[in-house]
Parts: structure tokens; C-alpha cells; sequence
């Protein structure tokens, strides 16, 4: 059984963190919307749906994906690199422990969720303006007892290291080469955006169908040409907010 923990889309969105992004205004109705969708695609590809409440001002918690990676044998709550979106943290905790024995990066180490990408053994964790050093070696020792690796990329040009390159099937990612380099994944298949789809290499891997944007019809097609399958979901409005459709859910196997 797959379980997807979910924030609901806060009414202070348009507040939201910015980076790499102008503001633009974000309707919180749209958003809503859209985000349900979302979760019906989760659900109909087999994914238990737990919903954490949301609480008033915290703008970015529906982009749940930054406050922890969920192992089978641990989850690790995160730090995020935004000092706002910290207290996002608790609530988050409050459900994981149910489900698993917890860790948490401590000061002065900062993590999100976004730059950290699982693939069997290895975490790849983006270097970049929310994950820091320190925080990214708090992870590696922490997840080491699990025999797993931490490799780490520098990640300059985009939000988070899922924001250029993430898994889309099993040995096969798909990548922004203009934002991350390739040589960091040079062990595995690689399915590069459409150079008019800079922010397309994000995408959502559930057994073996992929949840994606709808935003990317070109990217889109490459990857059904590889005969992945992809469950389409417009979340054009949380994408306003620097968010993408691993962002929105943490997802993983329970008993």
C-alpha cells in the first residue's frame, strides 16, 4: 500500500516564498482546485490520502515535499532553508510518526525536501540557496545506519535539484541539461525537457505511472514516446508559487 501525505493550499499562497520567480497574483480558489485534482490522481494510482490541516500564514505548506524525506526505515524532518517556512515542520511531524521512527536536521543545517532525490540506495542532494553543507552532512550521517549514499550536486540555477532533473521509470530521469549537469547522472538514462520547457524536468514517479504537468505538452510527448505511462494534472497556479507536482505530497510505502 502507498501512502501520500498532503497540505491543503493555505489562503496566504499569494505570501508565498519567491526565488526564481516574479509574482504574480495566485487565485487560492484555482489553486485549491487544482490541488484536489491532484490528490484524485494520487488516489487513482493507489495512494492512501492522509491530509495534514493547515494552520493560518503558513503561505508554502502546501508544498509538503520540503519538510522531510520519508525512507523505509526512517523519515528525516527537514529544515527548510526559508526561515518562514519552519513551522511547517511540526504539524508534518505530528503524522510521519506514525507511520516511522523520525530524525530532524538541526542548526545550523538547513534542508528541503525539494533538493533531495531518492533512486534506490543513493540520495542526491542539491547544493543550492535552501540546503545547505552542514545540513546535507547531518542527512548523510543520519542515513548511512541505512546503508544508503549521499552524492551531492550543486544546484545554482533553479529552486531545487528536482526543479531540473527527477525520475521518470526505473534507470531514467529526465533532465534540464541548462540547469544541472548531466555528468552527476551519467549512470542512468536521460530524457532531456524541450528547450522551450525550461521548467518541465519535474515529475512525479508512483509505481510505474508518472504524475505530471500538464503546463510541458512537449516534454509530455517525449516521455510517452518512451512509453512511460503519465497521468496529466494541471497545477499551473501552485507552479506560481515555485511549485511542481513532487512538491505537493510525500509518498511512500506502509505495511
Amino acid at each position: 500500500m502507498l501512502t501520500a501525505i498532503t497540505r491543503e493550499v493555505n489562503a496566504a499562497i499569494g505570501s508565498c516564498e519567491l526565488t526564481f520567480l516574479s509574482r504574480i497574483r495566485i487565485d487560492p480558489d484555482l489553486a485549491l482546485k487544482q490541488h484536489q485534482q491532484y490528490q484524485s490522481a494520487l488516489s487513482s494510482l493507489g495512494c492512501e490520502i492522509v491530509i495534514v490541516p493547515t494552520e493560518p500564514g503558513l503561505a508554502d505548506s502546501v508544498f509538503i515535499e520540503d519538510t522531510a524525506i520519508v525512507l523505509d526505515e526512517i523519515a528525516v524532518l527537514c529544515r527548510p532553508g526559508a526561515a518562514s517556512r519552519r513551522p511547517e515542520v511540526a504539524g508534518v511531524e505530528s503524522v510521519l510518526q506514525q507511520y516511522r521512527a523520525l530524525a530532524s536536521i538541526r542548526p545550523p543545517g538547513t534542508l528541503d525536501g525539494g533538493d533531495l532525490l531518492r533512486i534506490d540506495k543513493v540520495i542526491y542532494a542539491g547544493l543550492s540557496t535552501r540546503s545547505n553543507q552542514n545540513g546535507i552532512e547531518q542527512l548523510r550521517n543520519i542515513v548511512a545506519d541505512y546503508e544508503f549514499s549521499v552524492k551531492i550536486v550543486e544546484t545554482t540555477k533553479c529552486l531545487h535539484l528536482k526543479s531540473a532533473v527527477s525520475e521518470v521509470a526505473p534507470g531514467t530521469l529526465l533532465i534540464n541539461p541548462d540547469w544541472i549537469s548531466k555528468s552527476a547522472f551519467a549512470d542512468y538514462e536521460l530524457i532531456e525537457v524541450d528547450q522551450e520547457e525550461a521548467h518541465a524536468a519535474n515529475a512525479l514517479l508512483v509505481g510505474r505511472s508518472l504524475i505530471y504537468s500538464s503546463s510541458y505538452p512537449r516534454t509530455m510527448e517525449k516521455l510517452l514516446a518512451r512509453g512511460i505511462v503519465v497521468v496529466a494534472v494541471d497545477v499551473s497556479e501552485l507552479q506560481k508559487a515555485e511549485g511542481a507536482v513532487t512538491c505537493c505530497s510525500l509518498v511512500f510505502a506502509t505495511p
